[in-house]
C-alpha cells in the first residue's frame, strides 16, 4: 500500500507543477490546482511514511520521479526544449533511484 501512496504523491505533485506552468504564463485560475496538487502529494507521501517505507527511499523516489517526469512532459505539453543532455540526466536520476531503493534493502 506505501507504493501506492508514494505514486498518488508522485502524480499529485508532477500535476501541482505542471499547473503552476499554467499559472504562471497568466491563468491565473491554476493556482488552485497547484495548492490542491502540492497538499495531496505531501498528504500521500505521509501516508506511504506511515505505512512503514523508509523517508530515504520515499523521498528519493518521489523528488527524482518528478523531476524526470516533470522535464518529459515539459517538453511534450509545453514544447520546452528537451536535449540529449537532459535525457541523460533522467537515465542517471532512474540509476540513481534504483540505487536507493536497492541500498534500502
Amino acid at each position: 500500500m506505501a507504493w501506492l501512496f508514494l505514486i498518488g504523491a508522485i502524480v499529485c505533485e508532477v500535476g501541482g507543477t505542471l499547473a503552476l506552468r499554467m499559472a504562471a504564463v497568466g491563468r491565473r485560475a491554476w493556482f488552485a490546482a497547484v495548492g490542491a496538487g502540492y497538499v495531496l502529494a505531501f498528504g500521500m507521501l505521509a501516508l506511504a511514511l506511515a505505512q512503514g517505507m523508509a523517508l530515504g527511499v520515499a523521498y528519493g523516489i518521489w523528488a527524482a520521479a518528478g523531476v524526470a517526469l516533470t522535464a518529459v512532459l515539459g517538453r511534450v505539453l509545453f514544447a520546452e526544449p528537451f536535449t540529449w543532455v537532459m535525457g541523460l540526466g533522467v537515465v542517471l536520476i532512474i540509476g540513481g533511484v534504483l540505487l536507493i531503493e536497492v541500498g534500502g534493502h
